[in-house]
């Protein structure tokens, strides 16, 4: 499924919370239509790092675009679902960037990574590159979306329409792979919302999206990992003493 929203009105990130507890979204308008997903705060640094790059290389003036001021999430505040992906390419003939966002389908694995995620995030861009996966086409924008294929095998021999039924499940095949077979004709693929926009509206994306990342929990001088406002173990002093998060 994609929702494409050609062009927005309006898009921005932001994030709501305490420091050091923050949820990141991104969020984009058309009208009526009022989309928004989860990021990770280091795929908010990677995406307003990327779209400065890709301005520049695109190498047209840009204006300053909306302001700080206009620049604040809509409510309500329902995300659709959490972010992998994300795609960032200009399209020459319009004159827009487009910015395409892919589904996390795989949970569990991002909540037994969710910690280190989460210092990572706040501590500063190691490790983001894997989090983000962005790609940065900058000529055509090649089409992004692709059907996902299922490999049929099919068996040679009659079977009756009973078998059929059963999803193609025979006596013959080994129970491991009759398993397979259902697990990889039940995966869904991940759904994706496409924004269109102009140079000056990502410009102002980027801008307020590292106003907001520089907003989170300050940084140990010694460690460079995040300070919480109840103090810091640094681990560079090996424990031994508490600074506080002045």
């Amino acid at each position: 499924m994609i929702i494409e929203l050609d062009p927005v009105e309006r898009i921005t990130t932001g994030a709501v919370g305490p420091a050091g507890q923050r949820v990141f979204y991104l969020q984009g308008r058309k009208g009526d239509q009022l989309v928004t997903i989860l990021l990770e705060k280091q795929q908010v640094q990677l995406l307003a790092a990327s779209v400065v790059e890709i301005l520049a290389r695109v190498g047209k003036e840009t204006g300053q675009g909306p302001s700080e001021e206009e620049m604040a999430l809509d409510e309500p505040l329902v995300a659709e679902w959490r972010a992998g992906r994300l795609s960032i390419g200009y399209q020459e003939e319009r004159d827009l960037l487009m910015l395409e966002a892919e589904e996390l389908l795989d949970e569990e694995d991002e909540e037994e990574e969710e910690g280190e995620a989460s210092e990572a995030a706040e501590g500063g861009e190691e490790g983001a590159g894997a989090a983000l996966g962005l790609d940065i086409p900058i000529a055509g924008l090649e089409e992004l979306e692709t059907d996902g294929e299922v490999d049929e095998e099919t068996d040679d021999s009659d079977e009756g329409d009973e078998d059929e039924e059963l999803g193609g499940l025979t006596d013959d095949l080994d129970p491991i792979a009759q398993l397979e077979e259902l697990e990889a004709a039940s995966v869904r693929e991940p759904a994706r919302i496409r924004f269109w926009a102009t140079r000056e509206q990502m410009l102002s994306l980027a801008r307020h999206g590292a106003l907001v990342c520089a907003a989170g929990r300050p940084l140990c001088p010694l460690c460079r990992n995040p300070v919480d406002p109840e103090g810091h173990q640094c681990p560079a002093l090996n424990g031994h003493r508490k600074m506080g998060s002045e």
